[in-house]
């Protein structure tokens, strides 16, 4: 073999062996297009309950116009970290019999993914979680007794409507005898960048919606409150009216009542002087006599 055959031949076993090297396996195939799936179906989850949203109430009735911008808009971009997740871990965390223990997380970023893994030592323990929104409470596991000492428990699930709190709970109320210790690891993911900002303009739509709805519900009710203050407006100013005749003919009455009190007196007064006379004679006929 000449020279240049062995380096063509060396040149040829190089490229196989690098080939080889960055051909992906089948489980790697496999875990990318479980991740893609995943992730479409998160995108498919948040676009629905971004698709479904309506402002809270509060936000609804506060005369400040900034908060319901807040909730449309989301986190903000310049200082996002998208593939940041936050880490919420414990372990052997006492939770003393016929007692509960609860582990609020606070989630702002809507489409955030949640999954945690927990488990107790020797022991079953009681565990559910709820999210609480302004609107009321999600059951999101149902509270139940779970063999946590002999085998983990996992869970992941899609957060939609945001503000809520996530409230993970260890129940050991049943227990009458027995101490129980809880570890937990709670990750939560926020979103990507590109699903944040879908989300705000579904957010935007649906809530652009509310509001011009309420801009016609309150033309109308600020119509009808128009008529009912001016028929009250009338009604006052002629109970006003009746008001001020009456007062004058109670002015009437009061100086009449005067006039007859004195005019009374008078009567009285010219009685008793009449009846004297009548009685005792006049004192002019005295002296003549």
């Amino acid at each position: 073999m000449t020279k240049e055959e062995k380096e063509q031949a060396d040149s040829s076993s190089a490229s196989a062996t690098d080939e080889a090297t960055y051909e992906p396996s089948l489980a790697d195939e496999e875990a990318a297009s479980a991740a893609a799936l995943e992730e479409k179906a998160i995108a498919q989850a948040m676009q629905s309950a971004d698709s479904s949203y309506v402002p809270s109430p509060s936000l609804l009735a506060s005369e400040d116009p900034e908060p319901l911008l807040t909730q449309v808009d989301g986190p903000l971009l310049s200082t996002y970290e998208a593939s940041k997740p936050s880490v919420y871990q414990a372990k052997a965390v006492p939770v003393a019999l016929r007692s509960k223990f609860d582990v609020p997380i606070h989630i702002t970023a809507g489409g955030s993914v949640v999954e945690f893994e927990i488990f107790t030592d020797k022991y079953d323990i009681a565990f559910g979680v709820t999210a609480e929104r302004e609107e009321g409470v999600t059951i999101v596991r149902e509270s139940a007794r779970v063999e946590s000492h002999l085998e983990s428990v996992t869970g992941k699930f899609l957060v939609g409507s945001v503000p809520c709190a996530l409230v993970f709970s260890f129940d050991n109320e049943y227990s009458w005898f027995r101490e129980k210790r809880v570890s937990y690891t709670i990750t939560v993911t926020p979103p990507k960048i590109n699903n944040v900002v879908k989300g705000r303009r579904l957010r935007a739509t649906k809530a652009l919606e509310v509001v011009k709805g309420d801009i016609a519900e309150m033309e109308e009710r600020h119509g009808a409150v128009n008529q009912e203050k001016i028929s009250l407006e009338d009604e006052i100013k002629q109970m006003e009216k009746d008001l001020e005749e009456k007062k004058n003919a109670l002015q009437e009455y009061n100086e009449e009542d005067q006039f007859l009190r004195r005019m009374r007196l008078t009567r009285k007064k010219q009685v008793h002087l009449l009846e004297e006379r009548l009685e005792n004679g006049w004192e002019d006929e005295k002296s003549e006599c």
